[in-house]
């Protein structure tokens, strides 16, 4: 089974920066999809960005010109870098990975609080 860890959440000011890194380990196949979703309290689990296994970039429109997403593979991590955030960032974000067999694995989350 694969596992996948996030960390680098936490409590920051609007403006700030945070940097989210998922840790990938376990029998891991071909990976055709990364991404970083977020949940808020009461809405639902949305898209943040994604890396599609032919290298495509996806993101959300309200991160798209301050988060970027991107893929260590010497740490087989999948890392988020956050910035200028703000109140509206806050959520538990969310690691996810599918390989090409259809199988789709998620974190346990890490939570990003943006103050005013």
């Amino acid at each position: 089974q694969v596992q996948l860890v996030e960390s680098g959440g936490g409590l920051v000011q609007a403006g700030e920066s945070l940097r989210l890194s998922c840790a990938a380990s376990g029998r891991i196949f071909s990976i055709n999809y990364r991404g970083w979703y977020r949940q808020a309290p009461g809405k639902q689990r949305e898209l943040v960005a994604a890396i599609s296994g032919a290298g495509s970039y996806n993101y959300e429109d309200s991160v798209k010109d301050r988060f970027t997403i991107s893929q260590d593979n010497s740490k087989n991590t999948i890392d988020l870098e956050m910035n200028s955030l703000k109140p509206e960032d806050t959520a538990v974000y969310y690691c996810n990975a599918r390989d090409n067999n259809g199988r789709s694995f998620w974190g346990q989350g890490t939570q990003v609080t943006v103050s005013s």
